[in-house]
Order: structure tokens, then sequence, then C-alpha cells
């Protein structure tokens, strides 16, 4: 694909996609991204419906603003998917070559990820003449569960939640729809939605492979022609998902496990400088099943709390590896983290 595909993510190419409001339905945005000059992948709900004008913008508020009218020249909703073809092309726009796209192994890995949208909760007010509302960018970054959702088609992308959900009857990642989602420098699935359940520390991105068996014949040759989308028998895997490392399992714990073969892995959660700083429990638990924050017994000591919370999490099978997977993300590279991942995999050693 040319030296420009190897590059990943392009913070250039990240497009806002602003659909105007009509009298039969209210605005709508999202993201995207410009995977070709005149092209943007987005979401197909964000686009979908009753006809409206559709505009991209892209670096708003920046030097290098620029933004152009869009038309929907594909809309897949079942594997919630869009194609924009930009009417018309800025003069002096310069080209962009096609991103370069990769499938993800069914393998029991989890794998690195980043993407850049506009979700809701990054709404701000500007602080010159008039206080104007906007969205500024947000770049997620997190690990992919591979394994997970795979009757829904989707990725599970395990993020940073949000500190505070102020709006209950809309979603925090609202506007983040459209996202193109990177792996390893290549773009393997787009943002689709928000499942409220899964907490606020996971969205689902619908997979660049489920397109190969969800889109008709036609449609795959409209993304080969105008996004560079290779034919299925030239897509890849992601570089180093062969080689990724499996995380160690703590599903196959027993439920009434003595304290003393927990004691090394509350020990390292205890060292944990997210566990010992302000919320930062409240912050961990927002991230896994809410059945664990609401039935784990409280104590102001923070290693019964630990003790409490792992104990909790051995009665909902898969909530431990959640929680692990939260501290993975939210710790980032550290001794403490790899500490945990160290008690961890001793445990699951012993219980496989």
């Amino acid at each position: 694909m040319g030296e420009l595909a190897a590059r990943g993510l392009e913070p250039a190419r990240v497009a806002e996609v602003l659909v105007e409001r009509t009298a039969t339905r209210p605005g709508r945005r999202g993201s995207g991204y410009r995977v070709a000059e005149a092209y943007v992948l987005t979401a197909a709900h964000v686009v979908a419906g009753p006809s409206a004008p559709v505009r991209v913008r892209f670096d708003a508020d920046l030097p290098g603003e620029w933004s152009a009218e869009a038309r929907v020249v594909l809309l897949a909703e079942a594997a919630d998917l869009a194609l924009l073809e930009l009417t018309p092309v800025p003069p002096g726009l310069l080209p962009a070559e096609p991103p370069r796209y990769a499938v993800l192994p069914e393998a029991d890995v989890t794998l690195p990820f980043s993407a850049v949208g506009f979700p809701r909760f990054k709404l701000r007010r500007d602080q010159g003449p008039g206080q104007a509302l906007y969205r500024d960018s947000c770049h997620v970054s997190g690990r992919i569960s591979v394994l997970s959702n795979r009757r829904e088609g989707t990725l599970e992308l395990a993020v940073p939640p949000p500190s505070e959900d102020v709006e209950p009857e809309r979603s925090p990642w609202e506007g983040m729809s459209g996202a193109a989602v990177w792996c390893e420098g290549a773009l393997v699935g787009v943002v689709s939605t928000h499942h409220r359940a899964d907490g606020l520390g996971r969205l689902a991105a619908r997979r660049v492979e489920h397109w190969y068996t969800t889109l008709p014949t036609a449609d795959l040759e409209r993304l080969h022609d105008h996004a560079g989308l290779p034919r299925r028998t030239d897509v890849g895997l992601a570089q180093g998902a062969e080689t990724a490392q499996p995380v160690p399992s703590l599903a196959a714990l027993p439920v009434d496990m003595p304290l003393r073969e927990l004691a090394a892995l509350v020990d390292a959660l205890t060292a944990l400088p997210i566990l010992r700083n302000g919320n930062g429990t409240e912050l961990l638990l927002d991230s896994i099943s809410a059945e664990i924050a609401a039935n784990r017994p409280r104590d102001p000591r923070l290693r019964m709390e630990v003790y409490g919370i792992v104990r909790t999490c051995l009665r909902y099978p898969g909530t431990l590896d959640q929680l692990l997977e939260a501290v993975r993300l939210l710790e980032g590279p550290s001794v403490a983290a790899e500490r945990v991942d160290q008690a961890a995999e001793g445990l699951a050693r012993r219980y496989s």
C-alpha cells in the first residue's frame, strides 16, 4: 500500500461526522476515518434514516481545519458500516493511501488497540466570546478481548471508563461510533456501540473479518475500489497477533479456596498505586461487572477490602479476569502491575 499505509492511525484523517437536524429527525454526531482521498468510513447507524445533509470535519479549531459535504455511497446496517464520499473533494487536498486492514485470530489472547473519536463526555464549553459548546477528541487505548462477543460479531474493547456517568439516559460514549480501531498499525474494526450492561469500561466494534461474511459482493467490491479493503484471500492477521502471549485465566479457581491461597494476589493488588489514591477502587470496579461493586463487603482497611473484592469475584465466574484486565488497562506497564500478573499466573498454574 505504500509508505503512508504503514503509518497506522493518522490524526489528520480522523473525522467528525455531523448529520444536520431536520424537521423529522434530530441532529446526530459520530466519528470516522478518511480511508482514501475522497472517502470516509463510519458506522451505519450514524448516517442511517431519513435523508439529511452530512458534513465531515477534520482538525477542528486547529490551523489545518477543513470540512466537506458528504453523501452516503454504502450503507450496510447488518454490519453497521457506512462509506461516505466527499462532494466535492476540496482543492489541494493531500492524497490519502488506504490503511492496512487486518483480521484478528480466534485465539485465547488479548491484544492492544487504539482509536480516536468524539464521545459525548468530551463535551466542552469554549472560554471565548459566546462560550460555545464543542466536543474535543478522545484518544483511547486499551485491550481487545478477542473471544468476547463472538455471537454478535464484535470486538470487545476494554477502555478507561469516564470518571462520571452524569446522564443515565444517554451513554457518555455516544458519538464514538464510527471510530476506526487500530491494532499493531492495522485497521481491525469500527466502533459500533456501548452496551450499558457491560459497564463504562467496555465498547463493542464491528470486526473487519465479519464484513466479509455479512456484506454482499457488490458492497465488498465497492469497499475494495474506494476504501482499499483487500479481497478476502489477501487480508492477513494483525502484526504480532500470532505471537501475542495469552493472559492467564482465573476462571477455574474454586469459589471456596482458602484465604492463604489468595494472599500473594491480594498483596500484589493492595500495592497498586491506583488502589491507594482516592477513589481508585471505585474507578476500578466501575469498569467491570456491576454485581461486584454491589455485593462485595466493605472495610476501611485496604487489605481486607481487596480480600472482599477478590472473594466476591470468585462467586461470579469471569469477573476476576475482568478485574485483572482493568488493572492492566488503568495501571499501565509498571512493576506493580507485573507483580499482579505474576501472582495471577501462579494461581492459574495451580488450578489449571
